[in-house]
């Protein structure tokens, strides 16, 4: 039976990059995920010596990095211009990866069309193909981050790539909350490509595209979306109080031989570090660890 191993995102603490991964040690966690795009973390900041240092640091606590955020917010990798500047930084987040020996750089790479022939889709074919090209040549995988499209669109769209360096980061609260789509069907879609998960829940309010929803987020104009909509269209909640079937979603994954992170992710509320300590006990429970 595949064994899971469970992490928190280090950022989640609000404590910055250190204290954030000590954190995680106190509440039991095995391993973490870090933002590594801007600020402390950001490659340019982190000298050999750094590198060196952190690794080390986390060695000592008895804690693996379970994955680094390469997420460049905005529309991911939908605008051609951008690309070439986008994928030489997620370039360096891969060498940072292997540096701080890590496997996996995690990130949102927009809204993948159902359509293939739809030129966003051809220019995300372009821009993943290259940062699987590199990201494979150094061992490490770029996960694409599930919630804007179906597990049937995202599994067609991985298929027509041909590179071994892009995976999945499962996060199966986006699928409820944004898209209403099942993690379950998800896991089984995307099983051979799935190398890190969140551990994330959430409920979904209202119906929504979520076309428009990560593209509000992009253009910095949910908020007024939310106004037109007449409230929230969805709401992230603690593990175990949402939408995801946490028994049949963990069954999946072993179904399709995962066993890697479950990597706790609390973006909301008044006491994240308590709601993840919540939140690892949870997930204890549910895999007998």
């Amino acid at each position: 039976m595949a064994m899971f191993k469970i992490g928190a995102i280090a950022d989640s603490f609000r404590k910055g990059p250190y204290d954030g991964v000590r954190a995680v040690k106190e509440v039991g966690a095995e391993g973490f995920q870090i933002y590594a795009v801007k600020g402390a973390m950001a490659p340019e900041n982190m000298d050999a010596a750094a590198r060196r240092d952190f690794r080390a640091m986390c060695e000592d606590l008895g804690l693996e990095v379970a994955a680094l955020c390469g997420d460049m917010g905005g529309h991911g990798f939908m605008n051609e211009s951008l690309n070439e500047a986008r994928i030489e930084r997620s370039r360096e987040i891969v060498d940072l990866a292997v540096d701080l020996g890590t496997s996996v750089v995690t990130t949102h790479i927009g809204v993948v069309p159902e359509d293939a022939t739809d030129p966003t889709y051809v220019i995300l074919q372009q821009a993943c193909r290259a940062l699987g090209e590199y990201a494979g040549s150094r061992g490490v995988t770029f996960a694409i981050e599930t919630g804007p499209e179906s597990g049937a669109v995202l599994r067609g769209f991985l298929d027509s790539l041909g590179v071994s360096g892009v995976g999945v980061n499962l996060d199966p609260a986006n699928l409820v909350m944004v898209g209403g789509h099942d993690p379950v069907e998800a896991v089984r879609l995307l099983g051979p490509y799935i190398v890190h998960t969140h551990a994330k829940d959430g409920r979904r309010l209202k119906p929504c595209s979520a076309a428009e929803v990560y593209g509000a987020f992009a253009d910095g104009t949910f908020k007024a979306l939310v106004e037109r909509l007449g409230g929230d269209p969805f709401i992230e909640v603690p593990l175990g109080e949402g939408e995801v079937d946490w028994d049949a979603y963990l069954a999946a994954l072993r179904g399709v031989g995962f066993s890697g992170f479950l990597t706790i992710e609390r973006e909301v509320g008044d006491d994240p570090a308590a709601d993840i300590a919540k939140a690892v006990n949870f997930l204890r429970a549910r895999i007998g660890a």
